[in-house]
């Protein structure tokens, strides 16, 4: 398989496919013995083709495994490709379920998968809401990664809350006048009026992709993504509560308490603000904490985040932003894998990576090599070429694991100091205390006709009229005109169309 991609737009990605569906003359058999993938990579080089990871998979599934890596800086622009001709991988990573997938996919690109996960040991224990979550409408396309419920938390400098006898915010109210003391009380004591409370980054795409915008919106009662009222399901946006939470955001970034340049600033720039001492709070995952945790230690410097998971609303309500529990997933391409036989080849290969040495392969490396068991956790070997090597190699594999099972089957990650140790417990109990009040996406499942030809349209509608508004560039009649446009567009039909499907559940 070609190493390089053509790449292609949107609106060429199902007819590409579905050409390629129609050469079976000129397409090339499936080797048997080869398996080809597409996936994303997040270090600056992709895994190498001959690690010693990939022929412990090989080995293990009986399989030449040929993976094609692109960036994943920019994979999810360019989600929407195809191979030339008749190079399309028999296995590919969609990080979403984008309007040109599913047109693709119920144009017949992609196998539906859904009466034949049941066959297989692994796969037959994906959780059945995280698959109603990622299907399209019911039928299942792809083999979810799974993810974790719970993710959302908010990271404070806990430096700032010492230096002003503060207390980590546990509601909305308290975030507020939090933000409003790190603005106004020079948290850092240098006397100089240069700091600010939240801050937030510039958040290209859409909406209800888990910004602070959305957070915000969640806790305060506006639902996620959308809520059932009377038994219609109405978009969030809609809802009074969501205009009171930008109407909260609004007032803090006029009275100073928000980054000004909230709607520049580039997402992978958002630790800064937060490390160099200009801003103190971020609203994001976990992740994010331990990431940014983990880059003052390696810099040698004290470690000064602390962290809690989703707030209340004023009156003690809580409102947790839950993901829909995967992130992304592994389709099969109808172009390569012509034959049910085919398929169950490439069924049965994806589901011994979820058996529990191919996990912990994708997921840790190789024992003894680049990480060694401590205490039931998997503890970092590093210093070597080797090591460091698999080390980086293992964030590639990772995103080609589902790890679907009812447990998970690799070794969590050690955390390397004792105070990340009590950060990790911190955040398990956190996540298992906000999952009793997750507030999930009743329409998660649901894909419209109106949703695939216009739903990137219709979202950038409202993206774009929420930072105007935030940055006063229009008023609440402006937003009131953004959400009648929005419906215009074709909105209200999208709304139609979503309810129907819902009326059959």
């Amino acid at each position: 398989m070609k190493k390089s991609l053509m790449l292609f737009g949107a609106g060429l990605l199902s007819l590409t496919l579905l050409s390629a569906c129609g050469k079976s003359e000129e397409t090339k058999a499936a080797d048997a013995n080869t398996i080809t993938m597409l996936a994303p990579y997040i270090e600056t080089e992709p895994p190498s083709d001959d690690n010693e990871i990939i022929k412990g998979l090989e080995k293990y599934t009986g399989k030449e495994i040929d993976i094609s890596w692109a960036p994943n800086t920019s994979y999810e622009d360019k989600m929407n490709i195809t191979l030339a001709s008749d190079d399309i991988p028999q296995v590919m990573v969609i990080q979403q379920k984008s309007g040109g997938f599913i047109k693709s996919a119920e144009n017949g690109a992609f196998w539906d998968l859904t009466d034949y996960l049941k066959d297989y040991p692994n796969l037959s224990q994906a959780n059945e809401d995280i698959l109603r979550n990622s299907s399209v409408n019911g039928k299942v396309y792809g083999v979810f990664r799974k993810r974790d419920a719970m993710r959302t938390a908010v990271m404070v400098r806990q430096d700032w809350l010492d230096n002003l006898g503060l207390e980590i915010p546990k509601s909305i109210d308290d975030l507020y006048n939090l933000a409003k003391a790190f603005t106004e009380n020079d948290p850092d004591g240098n006397g100089q009026n240069d700091t600010y409370g939240l801050i937030i980054p510039q958040w290209p795409g859409s909406i209800n992709t888990n910004s602070p915008y959305d957070v915000l919106a969640t806790w305060f009662g506006s639902g996620n993504a959308w809520v059932e009222q009377d038994g219609k399901l109405e978009p969030s946006f809609t809802q009074p509560e969501y205009l009171e939470s930008i109407k909260y955001v609004k007032d803090m970034v006029d009275k100073g308490y928000v980054n000004k340049d909230f709607a520049t600033l580039a997402a992978d720039k958002w630790d800064e603000p937060f490390i160099n001492g200009r801003g103190g709070i971020i609203i994001d995952t976990y992740s994010r904490a331990a990431s940014i945790s983990n880059k003052l230690t390696q810099a040698g410097e004290e470690d000064f985040v602390t962290f809690t998971g989703n707030l209340t609303d004023n009156e003690g309500q809580m409102n947790a932003l839950p993901t829909d529990g995967y992130s992304g997933f592994l389709a099969i391409p109808k172009a390569s894998v012509k034959t049910e036989k085919e398929l169950k080849e490439v069924l049965t290969f994806l589901d011994k990576l979820n058996d529990e040495e191919a996990q912990i392969l994708l997921n840790n490396g190789i024992e003894g090599t680049n990480f060694k068991v401590v205490d039931g956790m998997a503890e970092a070997i590093k210093g070597t070429t080797e090591a460091d090597a698999l080390n980086n190699a293992v964030k590639g594999y990772s995103q080609i694991g589902m790890n679907v099972t009812a447990e998970d089957k690799y070794y969590k990650a050690k955390p390397e100091t004792e105070t990340a140790m009590k950060s990790y417990e911190k955040r398990l109990s956190l996540m298992e205390s906000d999952e009793e009040f997750a507030v999930y996406n009743p329409a998660a499942s649901y894909n419209t006709q109106t949703y695939v030809t216009k739903g990137t349209q219709l979202n950038q509608i409202i993206s774009d009229a929420r930072v105007q508004y935030v940055a006063g560039q229009i008023d609440e009649k402006g937003w009131e005109d953004a959400v009648q446009l929005w419906h215009d567009q074709g909105g209200t039909q999208l709304v139609k169309e979503t309810n129907e499907l819902h009326e059959k559940e």
